[in-house]
């Protein structure tokens, strides 16, 4: 059965560390090897060869790790942990040596892939090097003076896998935490401007490759600056929170719905026109139904448009919504209209907030 790394427990994680990692071993582990191999009693010339052969492999291996990792096959960042025990074990063996510190050296097998691997990969390292460091013990001390060392080196090894996994696990979800509050609105709780540029720079180069449909929801509340005036920010913060909610209920799991500032939000979905209206309507309504604010329900003006029925790429399509919203606005507030002809997208009168650079979009206020 193939490893595959997308298989839950299977995964390879960091490949830069990874490569960082087994260069660092690799590197320090080649002069140490053929010093120690060959200062060893009693060292057979088949086995000195072994060992040089073995240092030399090691360092050419830590040098294309540090230098150019992407030459080496993916499946190689698999296998390392395992080629390392198997490669400790026989040196051990090969050179008589049981010592504590020529054991130590599985710590590095046991590290890299609790650092790097998934769970279930994590269990047959461990598997592994228990198997390896009992033939060495087992072979070179005997069966009763192997057992005690080998039971201490178990309980060591999997002690020391145990904390590194709980560290690692804690500094995932940290990063996770960290993650979500890099990418979030933090008072409606939408993906930020920079999440939503990300979003529809992956969401374009889709479209492209597989010829799919994507709409761009522009939304504004309208008149927000006299909720905040006549009610308070308070409110008006409460009014932003409202849209958020329908916007994120609208979306669900398929879509991104992003807030870019003030009383600005979009939504980012990989459907056709028609669909992409009915869901700033479901918008809409949800937001009229909000009857617990004292001015009533927050009223929008949205835009729509698609790619490639608007647009040809990421940013006309930012472009095309835009000027959808513009027409929305000056057509009387509080409607949805869909994108010009794609010929006069490129016209909207100089000055206008269609007028864009960036796919990321500039932040705009209309009221």
């Amino acid at each position: 059965m193939l490893l595959r790394e997308d298989r839950p427990g299977y995964e390879l994680r960091d490949l830069h560390g990874a490569s960082r990692a087994v260069a660092y071993l690799t590197l320090a582990a080649a002069p140490y090897t053929l010093i120690t191999g060959l200062l060893t009693p009693n060292l057979t010339r088949f086995v000195a060869a072994a060992v040089t052969v073995v240092a030399i492999g090691m360092a050419v291996t830590g040098i294309t790790c540090w230098r150019s990792p992407e030459t080496l096959p993916r499946a190689f960042w698999f296998a390392a942990p395992v080629l390392a025990t198997g490669l400790i074990s026989a040196l051990n063996l090969g050179t008589a040596d049981a010592s504590t510190g020529s054991q130590l050296f599985y710590l590095w097998p046991v590290l890299y892939a609790v650092n790097f691997l998934g769970r279930r990969l994590i269990h047959l390292n461990l598997a592994l090097v228990f198997g390896g460091h009992a033939a060495v013990v087992f072979t070179l001390l005997g069966v009763s003076r192997g057992l005690a060392d080998w039971f201490a080196m178990l309980l060591a090894m999997t002690m020391t896998a145990i904390v590194v996994s709980s560290l690692r696990a804690r500094a995932d979800r940290l990063r996770a935490v960290l993650q979500e509050q890099a990418n979030a609105d933090a008072l409606t709780g939408l993906a930020n401007r920079r999440f939503f540029a990300e979003s529809l720079a992956h969401a374009g180069t889709w479209a492209a490759d597989t010829g799919g449909s994507l709409a761009l929801v522009t939304v504004d509340l309208d008149h927000f600056k006299a909720i905040n005036d006549t009610y308070g920010h308070t409110e008006g913060d409460r009014a932003l929170q409202t849209v958020a909610a329908a916007l994120r209920h609208a979306v669900g799991e398929t879509g991104v719905a992003a807030r870019l500032g003030g009383d600005e939000f979009v939504m980012l979905l990989r459907t056709d026109r028609p669909s992409a209206i009915g869901v700033a309507e479901t918008v809409r309504e949800m937001v009229s139904a909000a009857t617990d604010h004292p001015g009533g329900p927050p009223r929008l003006s949205i835009g729509v448009a698609v790619l490639p029925g608007d647009a040809a790429t990421v940013d006309e399509l930012v472009t095309a919504s835009d000027a959808a919203l513009y027409q929305a606005k000056t057509s009387g507030r509080g409607r949805t209209a869909t994108a010009p002809d794609r010929h006069n997208v490129d016209r909207v009168r100089p000055g206008h907030p269609a007028e864009l650079t960036s796919p990321s979009i500039s932040r705009r206020s209309r009221g």
